[in-house]
């Protein structure tokens, strides 16, 4: 009888294990370069943690110290938020507990920090690609670890097209040279993600010398409809997800104010270095996406 019992335990355990992996959702890495930067598609990302039963990262590469901007936050924190000096040395914690929250939300697991200077404001990621700015050394060796250890099914990153800060189109490029790197079983299908109005006119073919940065023509450009509504009276949307997290980056008063409830579309293109191959995958990851939790046309 009790190894009648034990095996029939075993079975189980089997049976319960294998639901287990069978319902594991899609893995991601978000390599961004500000906090913040997330608000461009915060609701795809939330519905694969709540919805999907995914898991997603996030890769920070600056420590958010030039984002000093937040008039009304300078009430909130006590601090003038608007003074370089202050900025230097209070957001890069304060940024961090930012992320936290917004992290919270929509159900990051892991946050790895880089903490490269946050510096100015400008339009040549060459400083920064060639090592003058940032170490990119240590971020280059630490990405890759991030891979091989997490094993992503997609990296998400902003599109870099040339009217993007240069810490964005940076940090964009390194997403894309780090799946260049990696191991063929192991290299992620790469994104590059925003936030837009149902009528935007925005194109994007690559980043005119960054070879890496073009993305495939014949793809199409992947999309979710946040402002969809749904439940009684349709007063329930996906909006209502962008705008906690929006919410959270309070030392950020001004550029959070003016996004409020704003963009009904979290965009994504496909990259060229993915190949054609895993256009089927993406494809099936949107339809997913869009029939998980509260279905979405």
């Amino acid at each position: 009888m009790k190894k009648a019992t034990h095996a029939l335990c075993f079975v189980l355990l089997l049976v319960f294990f294998g639901q287990q992996v069978c319902a594991q959702g899609p893995k991601v890495l978000v390599i961004t370069a500000h906090p913040d930067d997330e608000t461009m598609f915060p609701v795809t990302l939330f519905k694969i943690t709540r919805e999907m039963k995914g898991t997603v990262d996030l890769a920070l590469i600056t420590d958010g110290s030039g984002g000093y901007n937040g008039l009304v936050a300078s009430s909130y924190y006590g601090k003038n938020m608007t003074d370089s000096a202050t900025g230097r040395t209070y957001l890069p914690l304060i940024r961090k507990k930012e992320m936290l929250c917004s992290g919270e939300v929509m159900g990051i697991r892991n946050f790895y920090f880089f903490d490269q200077i946050d510096d100015f404001y400008q339009m040549n990621p060459e400083p920064f690609l060639s090592g003058e700015r940032w170490d990119m050394a240590y971020c280059e060796r630490k990405l890759d670890k991030i891979l091989e250890q997490g094993k992503y099914d997609f990296i998400f990153c902003l599109v870099p097209d040339a009217g993007q800060h240069a810490h964005h189109k940076t940090a964009s490029i390194m997403a894309l040279r780090a799946a260049q790197r990696a191991k063929d079983s192991n290299k992620p299908i790469v994104l590059g993600g925003r936030s837009a109005s149902k009528d935007y006119s925005f194109r994007f073919s690559e980043l005119e010398g960054y070879a890496e940065t073009k993305i495939l023509e014949k793809a199409p450009v992947f999309y979710f409809d946040r402002s969809y509504g749904f439940g009684e009276n349709n007063k329930h949307s996906y909006m209502i997800v962008a705008d906690w997290v929006k919410a959270c980056h309070k030392s950020q008063s001004g550029d959070m104010n003016a996004a409020m409830h704003r963009g009904d579309l979290e965009t994504f293109w496909y990259f060229n270095i993915n190949g054609e191959q895993n256009l089927e995958k993406t494809k099936t990851f949107f339809e997913q996406l869009k029939n998980s939790g509260f279905p979405t046309k």
